[in-house]
């Protein structure tokens, strides 16, 4: 069972402070759009990317379907390219299956672009999928 604890430290706790993009919205739209053409990105800010604690067995599964054990979770989103999400809403992300020039974390339907520093935090893959908009 996860524990409010375990919430508290993952949003809140100290982590590795991590770069991410350093130069302005625009470049990084243009990065991502040639880096990922027409596919769906996030402008992200205030982020933390997870790298979840998982068993040999659970890599291994995830490993197999293409995906890192790994997810984003953002305070605050800057921009939407498909009008899913509304700025200033939080959002977290499924898994990742690439995490490319430190700042773009892609997940099968979404390139998350990392704006500006974030951390990096270990978490159980139960507390990081706790977190459930509605």
């Amino acid at each position: 069972m996860v524990t409010l604890e375990e919430i508290s430290q993952l949003l809140y706790g100290a982590g590795e402070e991590v770069a991410g993009w350093q130069g302005t919205q625009d470049e990084l739209i243009a990065l991502a759009a040639k880096t990922f053409p027409g596919k769906a990105f996030c402008v992200v800010k205030q982020w933390i990317l997870i790298d979840l604690t998982v068993n040999p067995d659970e890599k291994e599964k995830l490993s197999g379907l293409g995906l890192l054990p790994a997810t984003l979770f953002a305070h605050e989103i800057a921009l939407d390219s498909k009008g899913r999400f509304q700025p200033s809403m939080w959002v977290r992300s499924n898994f990742g299956v690439s995490f490319t020039e430190g700042c773009m974390f892609e997940t099968n339907n979404t390139v998350y672009l990392l704006l500006g520093s974030g951390l990096k935090k270990e978490a159980s893959i139960g507390a990081a999928f706790s977190m459930k908009v509605g």
